[in-house]
């Protein structure tokens, strides 16, 4: 059980409420915290009362196949299906005799939860709980993307759709991994300024001109855009960000959450000239290894 101190407050949070992700109702959602351990069950070793910690929307139970493969993070305990209830089949949360469900193993927009321990990573008690509840989901899984899943590399041109609070998160670790230029994309002009000052070397909204986007990056990088991420989980944006990224050596990762029960149409082109796509959840870390 976890006394919660601080959480963020995630879009993947409102795909729930809107209906564009699973979930059974009534649910808590919140996936992005920080807490204080108040008691353990039975066989928790990991953890104590007392210990500051991050719950794990993406788990890791160090035995499944993705656990065990070193390039593989999406732990067969996730609850992305929306079972809405922990490990042993219960939900410890109930209003007026009846059950109220978890969301994705964590349910933070509480003040107290329950996880299963392969869901909760301990931390330094020094960190401050406001700052690093968002490496539960936001700043890991944008910084992942670009260091973990697109391994982008020094001196390389990225281009980055979509500048929230994921999407800054993939500018720092572009920055981070020795991008030398970093182009933020965006039809919201006020986000320019908070991303210039993370990282972003230029930023561009595609309602300044008529081209494709694709078209005005490669113009304005001399055809060199090595690495795209599409941050903002648009079917339209994921196809903008494959075409941005060089025809053959290009990467593009999909790191916004899809909406649910549409499919996407594109050209295989795209992908026979040499490009990769690639996606990743929580940034590809092993939560309860890389998070600590």
């Amino acid at each position: 059980r976890i006394k919660i101190l601080a959480t963020g407050i995630c879009r993947t949070d409102d795909h729930v409420i809107k209906g564009l992700m699973v979930s059974r109702f009534p649910v808590i959602v919140g996936h992005e915290a920080t807490g204080l351990v108040e008691s353990i069950g039975e066989g928790v070793t990991t953890v104590k009362p007392g210990d500051k910690v991050i719950p794990l929307f993406m788990p890791q139970c160090r035995e499944c196949n993705a656990c065990r493969n070193p390039d593989g993070n999406l732990c067969i305990k996730s609850d992305i299906t929306g079972r809405g209830v922990l490990d042993d089949g219960t939900t410890r949360f109930s209003c007026k005799g009846k059950p109220v469900y978890h969301f994705m193993n964590t349910s933070t927009f509480t003040e107290y939860t329950v996880v299963d321990e392969f869901a909760v990573a301990k931390i330094n008690d020094a960190a401050p709980p406001e700052k690093v509840c968002l490496i539960g989901c936001g700043f890991s899984t944008g910084y992942g993307a670009a260091i973990k899943t697109g391994k982008v590399t020094p001196g390389s041109t990225c281009a980055v759709f979509g500048l929230g609070g994921v999407g800054l998160s993939v500018i720092m670790g572009c920055k981070s991994a020795g991008a030398s230029r970093i182009i933020g994309i965006d039809l919201n002009k006020d986000k320019f300024e908070k991303a210039k000052a993370v990282g972003a070397t230029d930023c561009i909204s595609p309602k300044d001109s008529a081209k494709p986007i694709s078209e005005v990056l490669s113009e304005m990088t001399g055809n060199t855009v090595g690495y795209s991420f599409e941050v903002i989980g648009r079917l339209d944006t994921m196809i903008d960000a494959l075409a941005s990224c060089h025809m053959n050596y290009g990467t593009s990762v999909v790191v916004g959450a899809p909406p649910s029960a549409k499919m996407l149409t594109y050209d295989p082109m795209l992908l026979f000239t040499g490009r990769t796509w690639k996606g990743c959840i929580f940034g590809g870390w092993k939560s309860r290894d890389d998070v600590p």
